[in-house]
């Protein structure tokens, strides 16, 4: 019994040790970054934290809603280093990767239009529609809410085409929710880079996933509704899910909970290290037979279809249906339950420090 609670402590001291690590290598990145600019790019970048944006997510591109702070494309080189770092602190390397492919993958979509356009396929008003919604690798903004340190609460958005993160911390937790992702195409079908999928696992895994239901499962899984034209709980939206729709997993094989947890992971160990251990001990501890897993539409690719995962603890929407129903533009979400925005962990630090 001594060796099984000394066991406990060493493991929760680690923990709270690499937790702390992981804290502060964020706030110094943060605030490294924060040094390379200028008092004008200062003033722009830096928000107080009880500033209602910092509340505020959205999916549109940046020619239909502007975001707050300092746009990446804007920064000097020596202030893109400095961010690159903040990023990679925030998230692990498989959610940096996606992060940057996203914005890379807006710069090959104005390819893939002036190359429709120079086909003839498209003509020179749907050319410059297009244009005016101003995705570009360089059109994302990030705006910092408060002072990064580790005794007061702050915030980091960063947003633009496809993305929006949001982290909140009270200094010492941090909160991911909500955390979205996108991609058009889903698959870049021509061009130099014909092939290239960013979020290919969120939607392979979502396939192996219903793929492997029997028609019983199928029967309670598979929703005869159509497609969402979006997730339903975008920032426009005044829908949200109260209710758990689908088959639950504890009606699935050892196998398909293995194929659902993968999938869980593949949204949360987007973060880093330890605060994805952290959000995906939380769901495995809660269970993962009591979460729920719905399916609607195509079970085959390039065919507009969409799924959401509802446990105790979190919510996944993922949809792919795209402008011409060709299921080849990607909306997906994570988000912790009353978490949003930190809402959570800013509740126990106020409780804490009696503000």
């Amino acid at each position: 019994m001594k060796k099984s609670f000394l066991a406990f402590l060493l493991l929760f001291s680690f923990s709270a040790t690499l937790n702390a690590q992981s804290n502060n290598r964020l706030i110094k990145a943060t605030n490294q970054f924060l040094q390379t600019l200028s008092d004008v790019e200062m003033v722009k970048t830096i928000c107080a934290f009880n500033d209602p944006a910092r509340l505020k997510w959205t999916n549109l591109p940046v020619g239909m809603e502007a975001r707050p702070g300092i746009q990446y494309g804007s920064l000097s080189d020596k202030s893109r280093l400095a961010y690159h770092r903040v990023l990679s602190a925030l998230l692990s390397s498989q959610g940096y990767l996606k992060t940057t492919s996203i914005m890379q993958l807006d710069d090959i979509l104005n390819i893939l239009y002036q190359q429709a356009f120079d086909d003839g396929k498209i003509s020179e008003k749907s050319l410059k529609g297009m244009q005016n919604l101003k995705w570009a690798h360089g059109n994302y903004y990030i705006a910092i809410f408060g002072k990064p340190a580790d005794n007061e609460p702050w915030g980091l958005n960063f947003g633009g085409h496809h993305m929006a993160l949001s982290m909140t911390s009270d200094g010492q937790k941090i909160s991911m929710s909500p955390y979205f992702i996108g991609t058009d195409p889903s698959e870049v079908k021509s061009g130099k880079y014909a092939g290239l999928r960013i979020l290919s696992k969120e939607e392979d895994l979502g396939f192996m996933l219903v793929q492997s239901m029997s028609a019983q499962q199928k029967a309670l899984g598979v929703l005869n509704r159509a497609v969402p034209k979006d997730i339903i709980t975008n920032p426009k939206s005044s829908q949200r899910i109260d209710s758990n729709y689908g088959i639950q997993a504890k009606q699935f094989t050892k196998d398909q909970k293995e194929i659902l947890q993968l999938l869980i992971q593949e949204f949360v160990h987007n973060f880093e290290h330890e605060k994805a251990h952290q959000l995906m001990d939380k769901i495995i501890k809660s269970g993962i037979e009591k979460i729920y897993f719905a399916w609607i539409g195509s079970m085959e690719n390039n065919k507009p279809h969409y799924y959401i995962l509802n446990g105790p603890d979190f919510l996944i929407e993922y949809d792919n249906v795209g402008f011409s129903n060709d299921g080849n533009h990607i909306h997906a979400i994570l988000r912790e339950k009353g978490n949003d925005f930190g809402a959570d962990i800013l509740k126990q630090h106020y409780q804490d420090s009696k503000h």
